[in-house]
């Protein structure tokens, strides 16, 4: 059984980072697409940042590139969102998610329905 569990949400002054943290059990990481998606009190879920199996590529949401990175620890089957220069924009609650077919180093943030198994999601808060 696949399950992925969100860590590292929190509340944080504007200008501040936090570091998300996307851990599973039932699969290893190093062989799927990883996304983070985030969604904002009514509004729709949207895609922030994923990276491709193994070494693939890393994509970003135009609102985070610059500020965001995506990166993988094969070791702990974890992957991470570290969050610089946060926003109070940036308020939301944080998803990972994974797809089902192993061995893409493309992925993608844009279709959220490519993605099988999701976290229950991590709240970030941004306010002064």
């Amino acid at each position: 059984q696949v399950q992925l569990v969100e860590s590292g949400g929190g509340l944080v002054q504007p200008g501040g980072s936090l570091r998300l943290s996307c851990a599973a059990s039932g699969l290893s990481l190093d062989y799927y697409a990883i996304g983070w998606f985030r969604q904002a009190p009514g509004k729709e879920r949207e895609g922030v940042s994923c990276i491709g199996s193994s070494i693939g590529i890393t994509v970003y949401a135009d609102s985070v590139k610059g500020r965001f990175t995506i990166s993988r620890d094969n070791a702990r089957n974890t992957v991470y969102l570290q969050m610089n220069s946060l926003k109070p924009e940036d308020t939301a609650v944080y998803y990972c998610a994974t797809v089902s077919i192993p061995y893409r180093s493309t992925c993608s943030i844009q279709h959220r329905d490519e993605y099988s198994y999701w976290g229950q999601g991590t709240q970030v808060t941004v306010s002064s």
